[in-house]
């Protein structure tokens, strides 16, 4: 008899995005290991993207429930469709004005932990037969949004026979953007504790990062496991260059804080200083990018050198990583970002190019590129080393000879393998 497994999830197909892959993918995986797979999620979401095409793969194994939310983004549309979808997607303008401001202040402040926070209800009524049903259950809540964990807490004090993993997929008071929401005292005292009730109630803590998991570990005696994102795309089966011109690719998000104003820098200057280069080379950006990043490439003269594809499909994703020369990874130079593996590096090991990564120093994602050989990764204090490393990946190019990573670790980040050690923890939490 297969053990019962009830997953609840704000992201989920057809959401785009990185966030929806990886429970929607242990939910394909898991009833391999004897589990019968629930999950629920929301009915009628406002998702700031979608990708249809990943509707294509939800197991026809796994039972869903879907629940009815009511989503405050649907009337702060009516005053701006834009601004409300890029604040749905973390893009916070630098210079906000005031309707801005207070859409900010409010997400910051009225709704704690987040926007979502009012879908709680309607869950716990929604799966209530399901509880009556099943006999000792494993119940696990995924966030961000955070306020899926209340879900699991407000279980966990009215039930009794099933076990609770909440899974972190970001941090919570500590994540990037939680600073810029203008959260006032008392509000933060409702995060914190909160957060605190939940690493404290939860029977065990998943997250993706080892830094995150120190974090959590400071804080709570509760177990934590590590289990990082991973890659369900078939792998190159090649690291010879693709047949292409000298194209540097990011794909995802470009918030106004992840500006790389060096890479910028280092881009236009070599334009200037080499003919071939500025024949040879393309910038190529897939995904929202905000309003300051656009304006720092165009100052830096790159506008006529760069293809801003917007949202692409996962599909469309996969197949400009594997074209590119070199794949482009870049995060906030910020403490709060030193716990932050983006789930799209799996995907670029896949694809086997090489990566260029640049963010703040002492991060987990230096120590990852070191393990998977996948890349090299610079800090916003290095820029004479960044323009170096990219002329030298041109004179291999030129020759031919960009050569992707063949490092035998990069298998080891399949969603299936992965999966298995998911199997093995919720084991754990029932001997």
């Amino acid at each position: 008899m297969k053990k019962p497994v009830l997953i609840i999830a704000y992201y989920w197909p057809p959401a785009g995005g990185p966030g929806v892959q990886r429970w929607l993918k242990f939910a394909t995986y898991l009833p391999q290991h004897g589990f019968e797979v629930t999950v629920v999620v929301p009915e009628n979401p406002d998702y700031p993207v979608i990708d249809e095409s990943l509707l294509e793969q939800v197991p026809e194994d796994v039972s869903i429930i879907k629940v009815p939310i009511n989503e405050p983004s649907r009337w702060s549309s009516a005053l701006s469709r834009k601004r409300t979808k890029n604040l749905q997607k973390g893009i916070l303008p630098k210079n906000a004005g005031m309707l801005q401001r207070a859409m900010i202040w409010m997400r910051g402040n009225l709704f704690v932990p987040d926007a979502r926070v009012g879908w709680k209800s309607r869950v716990l009524k929604a799966i209530h037969p399901y509880l009556l049903e099943h006999k000792n259950p494993t119940v696990i809540t995924t966030g961000p949004p955070h306020s899926i964990h209340l879900i699991g807490l407000e279980l966990k004090k009215k039930y009794k026979g099933f076990k609770w993993l909440a899974d972190f997929r970001d941090p919570w008071t500590t994540i990037g953007y939680h600073k810029h929401l203008k959260i006032g005292a008392s509000a933060q005292k409702k995060h914190e504790r909160l957060e605190q009730e939940v690493l404290d109630h939860a029977d065990l803590i998943i997250v993706t990062s080892p830094h995150t998991g120190k974090e959590f570990a400071s804080k709570t005696t509760t177990p934590l496991q590590v289990i990082t994102n991973g890659y369900d795309i078939e792998a190159a089966q090649t690291t010879r260059q693709p047949d292409s011109v000298f194209t540097l690719a990011h794909v995802g998000t470009l918030l106004s804080d992840r500006d790389p104003v060096i890479l910028w820098e280092c881009l236009s200057e070599l334009c200037k200083e080499r003919e071939d280069f500025n024949t040879d080379f393309k910038l190529q950006l897939a995904g929202s990018i905000s309003d300051e990043v656009i304006a720092s490439i165009k100052k830096s003269g790159l506008e006529n050198k760069s293809e801003l594809l917007g949202y692409v499909d996962h599909q469309q994703a996969v197949e400009l990583m594997f074209k590119a020369q070199c794949l482009l990874l870049i995060e906030v130079d910020s403490k709060d970002t030193q716990a932050i593996i983006p789930g799209k590096i799996f995907e670029y090991l896949a694809s086997r190019r090489p990566i260029i990564a640049i963010g703040p120093s002492q991060a987990d994602i230096e120590q990852f590129i070191k393990h998977t050989h996948s890349g090299h990764y610079f800090n916003y204090q290095e820029k004479i080393a960044l323009k170096k490393h990219i002329l030298e990946k041109y004179e291999l190019f030129k020759n031919s000879n960009n050569e992707g990573n063949s490092h035998p670790s990069i298998s080891s980040y399949k969603r299936e393998l992965l999966t298995g050690t998911l199997a093995k923890t919720i084991a754990y939490t029932w001997e």
